[in-house]
């Protein structure tokens, strides 16, 4: 399927007027947002798009990965069901990429499948998540163990709804730019570099063109394999361990900080494993510490729970975890399936765990 792909400064407004259109005024819009953007965003927009004739509605979550669940999924299908949604309908993801998961799974099983339009409001959610079709919830024990892969009809990127992001959150987004750029795209990841202080200070021009030049590159590798079985796992780069830290702290660490120390993690796995060099780890650590984003896992992590969590690890096969991991920046080592099978305990805790 194709998505349509807008990006830049305001584009919300035009994403209104292009959904009001779509819709007519018989279709019904279900617009699917946590609590905290729906006060931000997300009730300005529905209220724009019925001021446009629309049928829109709005159905809230409580704000947070805790609530990417079975039980959430049923309460907003609940909901959808009392608006009277039907195969007709279009839900609008306005969120970040607890948001875009929970709503694009939605759609994707009402009626056995109904258009999404993702609107992603944090940073992460706009350079990687809300692009591709990934859509899950977590199980205990198991982030993202329940999905489908279901391509949004179209993606409205606009740049400014960054501003009401803190800063924490936006240096998170960061994250997963560089493993874009470190697993297959060594020109992007050389810009990072070069943008990186543009980026820490958010200046819009910069981030627009990051947003835009990520989108285009995820776009192609999944344009290239689109039901995830060969060259887009390239994308799990850093991925392995960042699930198993969440999972070991209880969601406590942000999505992208996770990823961060599972790029430094799995960048040091790769130089015994693929001949990664010494140089390209280092530049990969320096990268992200130039962004603030953490390069060593949190003091104390239960040994336990780190090897419980990556054996339940979705990429798991054969027995064996499985990781993404580079041979040189943007490279990864062989066409296909790129992932590497692994000794968690041998390959990857040495790296996290420190008493």
């Amino acid at each position: 399927m194709h998505t349509r792909v807008v990006v830049g400064p305001g584009v919300l407004a035009r994403a209104e007027a292009a959904l009001a259109r779509e819709l007519g005024t018989t279709r019904r819009c279900i617009v699917i947002s946590d609590n905290r953007v729906a006060r931000l965003h997300a009730q300005a927009f529905v209220a724009a798009l019925a001021a446009r004739g629309a049928r829109a509605s709005l159905l809230t979550f409580p704000a947070g990965e805790r609530s990417k669940t079975r039980e959430t999924k049923a309460r907003l299908e609940d909901g959808m069901l009392r608006l009277g949604a039907d195969r007709e309908s279009v839900v609008v993801a306005l969120g970040g990429g607890v948001t875009g998961d929970l709503a694009g799974f939605v759609a994707s099983t009402w009626h056995r499948g109904i258009p999404v339009v993702q609107i992603p409001t944090s940073l992460l959610a706009m350079l990687d998540a809300a692009i591709g079709g990934k859509t899950a919830v977590d199980l205990p024990g198991g982030k993202n163990a329940i999905g489908t892969i279901h391509q949004p009809v179209a993606l409205w990127a606009d740049v400014r709804l960054l501003e009401t992001l803190p800063d924490r959150a936006f240096r998170a987004g960061l994250a997963e730019a560089v493993k874009l750029g470190a697993a297959c795209d060594a020109a992007l990841f050389r810009s990072l570099e070069r943008d990186a202080p543009r980026l820490a200070r958010r200046e819009e021009r910069a981030v627009a063109s990051l947003v835009a030049r990520c989108l285009a590159a995820k776009g192609r590798i999944v344009s290239a394999d689109p039901h995830d079985a060969g060259a887009r796992r390239a994308l799990n780069f850093g991925h392995t361990v960042a699930h198993a830290l969440e999972t070991a702290c209880d969601f406590a660490i942000p999505h992208g900080e996770a990823v961060a120390v599972g790029l430094v993690a799995e960048a040091a796995a790769a130089r015994r494993r693929t001949g990664l060099s010494r140089a390209d780890a280092e530049r990969i650590t320096a990268l992200l510490s130039i962004l603030g984003l953490p390069v060593r896992a949190p003091r104390g992590l239960d040994r336990k729970r780190l090897l419980d969590a990556m054996d339940r690890d979705k990429k798991r096969r054969g027995g064996a975890v499985r990781c993404a991991l580079p041979r040189r920046i943007g490279s990864m080592p062989r066409k296909g399936d790129p992932t590497v099978p692994l000794d968690a305990a041998r390959d990857l805790l040495p790296f996290l765990v420190r008493n």
